[in-house]
């Protein structure tokens, strides 16, 4: 079983250049005859089904699945689903240093199941348009890019593991986010896509573990950090919204006395009159 702690240190800290990306789609019941690999690479599966066969052991891959294999090894397949197999390949190379490394993570071969997650197929399409941008910033975006794909990948791999269910320390990991950024814009959307989830599925871990919806949360968790800053001084209103994430203070203000049943000025006004 690949460690994904493990693999994440490796695309984080190690040396490696993204070479290429291709878009395929190849037609039903298509075979590949046994050939054998050059490059290090990703298979993102994103339509159809597909069995591959490398160094004798076979993997069924859907939507949703992601392959790798390193140089030197023999490897088949077949189209397995009655529609058209679409994937994107992404090669890339690693430093002398690592490729020499029989036992580096790179050197095997595995897959791992993220499921479908929308962002990660926006992101391999963006991955391709800028694969051949020229110059250090060009190059600076193409790792940006795969470093956030291989993060989702790696993620909802994590969250599947166990029991093909989501780990608790994915919504432990959640509840630090919406702590860490609560004075930001937040959307269920972006807190999902973080997380490797779609929102339906997110929103229904976090209300597993938590007792409440995560937008529901971040509005609880505004609230209270709100109500120390409005203990803590004689802050204007307006000021105090737009520490804990809103820009219109009106706004801030009916969702504060929708929440406790005071106004934030009335309730600042009990800590901060005069004796």
């Amino acid at each position: 079983m690949i460690n994904v702690e493990r693999l994440a240190e490796v695309f984080a800290n190690d040396s490696y250049e993204i070479q290429s990306v291709y878009r395929l789609v190849i037609q039903p019941k298509s075979l590949l005859r046994e050939f054998r690999t050059l490059k290090y690479g990703f298979l993102f599966i994103t339509r159809g089904s597909n069995k591959i066969i490398v160094n004798g052991t076979v993997y069924e891959l859907q939507p949703g699945s992601v392959f790798h294999a390193a140089p030197g090894m023999q490897m088949e397949a077949q189209v397995t689903s009655e529609a058209e197999l679409e994937y994107y390949s992404v090669y890339y190379n690693l430093d002398k240093h690592c490729s020499e490394n029989s036992l580096h993570e790179c050197n095997t071969h595995f897959r791992l199941e993220s499921g479908v997650i929308p962002r990660v197929i926006e992101l391999l399409l963006m991955l391709q348009q800028n694969i051949h941008t020229p110059g250090g910033l060009g190059k600076l975006r193409v790792k940006e890019l795969f470093l956030s794909i291989m993060h989702q990948v790696l993620v909802g791999h994590k969250n599947r593991e166990v029991s093909g269910s989501i780990d608790i320390a994915a919504i432990e990991e959640a509840v630090a986010y919406i702590k860490r950024n609560y004075m930001n814009p937040l959307t269920l959307e972006e807190l999902a896509e973080i997380h490797a989830m779609n929102p339906k599925q997110f929103s229904y871990f976090f209300h597993k573990h938590t007792g409440v919806r995560p937008i529901d949360f971040v509005i609880q968790y505004r609230m209270e950090r709100a109500s120390e800053l409005l203990r803590a001084g004689n802050f204007p209103i307006r000021d105090i919204a737009v520490s804990v994430g809103y820009a219109n203070p009106l706004y801030f203000s009916r969702a504060y006395k929708k929440r406790f049943g005071i106004s934030p000025s009335l309730y600042a006004q009990q800590f901060n009159s005069p004796l």
